[in-house]
C-alpha cells in the first residue's frame, strides 16, 4: 500500500472513531510501528490529525452529529463568542459562517439592531423569532448533519450581498498563515464569504493552531481580527499576524 493510500485509511478511521493507537493502525495496515510513526508525523504536519502519546486523534470526528459537537468545548466556544459579540456595533450587517461557535455568537446577538446574513441553519433557528434582528438566510443545498447550506446557490447569493463584518470558522491555522478546513464542500462558500466582507474576524480557539485540514480558505493576510480563548502554542503564525497589523483578542486581554 502506498503512503497516500495509508493516509486515506488512517484519516478515515479517525473520522469514525476520533482516536486510534499506533499499534492498532500498524496491525490494520500491515506495516511496522516505525512506518506508522512516520505516517502520523506527516499527517500531523499537514494538519490532518494530532499526534498524541501512543497514537493520534481528531479533535472532533467528521461524522460527529451537530448536537454532540455543540456540547464539545462549550465553555471555550462561549468565551470566544462573547469576545466576538463585543465587536459588533448597532446597525451593522454581519455574516455568520457555519459552526457551533457562530451559533453561540448568534445567541448573543438576539435583541440587537443588526442584520445577520448566514448559511447556517443553526444560526437561523436561534434568530428566526427575534423581531429586532434582520435575518437573511442564504440558499443552497442542505447538509443536515452540519445544519448548513452549501453549493453554487450559496456562492451565487454571496455574490449579491455586502457585509460589514464576517465571523469565519475553520478547522486549522497552519504555521505559514494558511487558514484551512477539512470539508471540501464548504470551502468555496467560505472563500466567497471572505470576498464579500469589509472586515474578517476569524474565530479560532487555541486547539486550531495548527488544528486539522488541508483545504485553504484564505491567508491570515485576509483576516483583520483573530478571536481565540488563549495564546495558541504555535506562535509563529500569530506573531506574523500581529506584525502585519492584525489584532488578537483573548479573554485575558
Amino acid at each position: 500500500m502506498l503512503p497516500t493510500e495509508r493516509d486515506q485509511v488512517i484519516v478515515r478511521l479517525l473520522r469514525t472513531s476520533g482516536v486510534a493507537s499506533a499499534t492498532d493502525l500498524a496491525a490494520r495496515l500491515g506495516v511496522s510501528h516505525a512506518t506508522i510513526r512516520r505516517d502520523l508525523q506527516r499527517l500531523d504536519r499537514h494538519g490532518e490529525l494530532r499526534r498524541v502519546y501512543g497514537g493520534a486523534v481528531l479533535d472532533q470526528p467528521a461524522e460527529m452529529p451537530f448536537a454532540v459537537r455543540q456540547t464539545v468545548g462549550l465553555e471555550v466556544k462561549t468565551a470566544v463568542a462573547a469576545l466576538a459579540a463585543g465587536l459588533v456595533a448597532d446597525g451593522e450587517v454581519v455574516l455568520l459562517d457555519i459552526g457551533t461557535t457562530t451559533m453561540e455568537l448568534a445567541r448573543l446577538l438576539r435583541g440587537r439592531d443588526v442584520t445577520v446574513v448566514t448559511n447556517s441553519l443553526a444560526v437561523y433557528d436561534v434568530l428566526r423569532d427575534d423581531p429586532q434582528v434582520q435575518l437573511v438566510l442564504l440558499g443552497g443545498m442542505v447538509r443536515r448533519n452540519y445544519r448548513s447550506l452549501v453549493g453554487t446557490l450559496t456562492e451565487a447569493a454571496l455574490a449579491e450581498v455586502s457585509v460589514d463584518r464576517l465571523f469565519l470558522s475553520c478547522t486549522g491555522v497552519r504555521s505559514d498563515g494558511s487558514v484551512v478546513d477539512n470539508m471540501m464542500v464548504e470551502v468555496p462558500a467560505k472563500r466567497a464569504m471572505v470576498r464579500t466582507a469589509e472586515s474578517v474576524v476569524l474565530l479560532a480557539p487555541a486547539r486550531k493552531f495548527p488544528g486539522t485540514g488541508s483545504l485553504r480558505i484564505c491567508s491570515l493576510v485576509d483576516v483583520h481580527v483573530i478571536v481565540t480563548d488563549d495564546e495558541p502554542g504555535g506562535g509563529e503564525a500569530l506573531d506574523a499576524f500581529r506584525a502585519g497589523g492584525g489584532t488578537v483578542l483573548t479573554p485575558c486581554g
